[in-house]
């Protein structure tokens, strides 16, 4: 029996899809015509045609302010995975870092951005590097969460081949032990990546000069709603740009996942 191809294999991949878009296309026809029957007013509940009109109409101001979010949003992301990385490597690596940090790291997480963005105001004033700050904070939590319970997932026969060779247990850890933790990894950031626009947007709405939750704020005093899904629309997409991006980089750095492979490959 011939082997699949590779291309009937990524149209199986592809075709896993399509129940989404079909979702996604029956809410928004379904809403549409829900808004147009029962004569919704737009302040209440916009239709989708709505929303893309507004869009359209406000893109020259809404895109800028984009622009912001996705600068301090982006700038924050890249910081949070890199102190996540380095510090669930120390808590791995010392345990009495562990029992310093991690206990603060968990605080931090409970605690509501609402608490903590008059701090960053008061500290960093209405400018974007506050911002940036508290996506680096609330992002960094989940990655280091990840590469600890990674690099203790590391089968040990790892460990012992590499030190048998004659690397020592610093070389060893950073050019064995994080290579095999990098899929767990890579999913604590993409657990980052989930929310690091939505944090952006809501410290701007605390408190900021521009961006999309100072958009937010003007769109709800004044009771535009198509506004409110158009930020709300931008924010969404920025979110699934950042993630597609993490899974390329992930798939270049380490390859297709397990779960990507055709489970028929191999049968004749």
């Amino acid at each position: 029996m011939a082997r699949p191809s590779r291309q009937s294999h990524h149209s199986r991949r592809y075709l896993r899809w399509l129940p989404t878009f079909a979702a996604v296309l029956a809410i928004l026809v379904i809403w549409q015509v829900w808004v147009e029957a029962a004569h919704v007013p737009q302040t209440v509940m916009p239709s989708p045609t709505q929303i893309v009109d507004a869009t359209v109409e406000t893109w020259p101001t809404l895109w800028p302010a984009t622009l912001t979010t996705l600068e301090e949003g982006a700038i924050g992301f890249l910081f949070a995975v890199a102190a996540g990385i380095m510090v669930g490597v120390g808590c791995y690596a010392s345990k009495t870092l562990d029992a310093a940090l991690f206990p603060l790291l968990y605080a931090a997480q409970t605690m509501p951005l609402i608490s903590i963005a008059p701090l960053f105001l008061i500290w960093f004033g209405f400018e974007t590097s506050g911002k940036i700050v508290i996506v680096a904070v609330f992002g960094l939590f989940p990655i280091a969460v990840q590469t600890i319970r990674g690099l203790r997932d590391v089968p040990r026969y790892y460990v012992d081949v590499a030190l048998t060779c004659g690397a020592t247990p610093v070389w060893t850890l950073w050019h064995v032990k994080l290579r095999v933790a990098a899929r767990q990894i890579f999913g604590g950031i993409r657990i980052s990546a989930a929310y690091t626009f939505a944090t952006a947007a809501t410290a701007e709405y605390l408190g900021a000069r521009r961006g999309l939750g100072i958009w937010l704020q003007a769109a709800y005093n004044s009771f535009r709603m198509p506004l409110i899904f158009s930020a709300t629309f931008m924010i969404i997409v920025l979110t699934c740009v950042l993630l597609i991006a993490v899974s390329l980089t992930e798939r270049v750095l380490l390859g297709p996942a397990d779960e990507d492979e055709d489970p028929d490959a191999d049968q004749l």
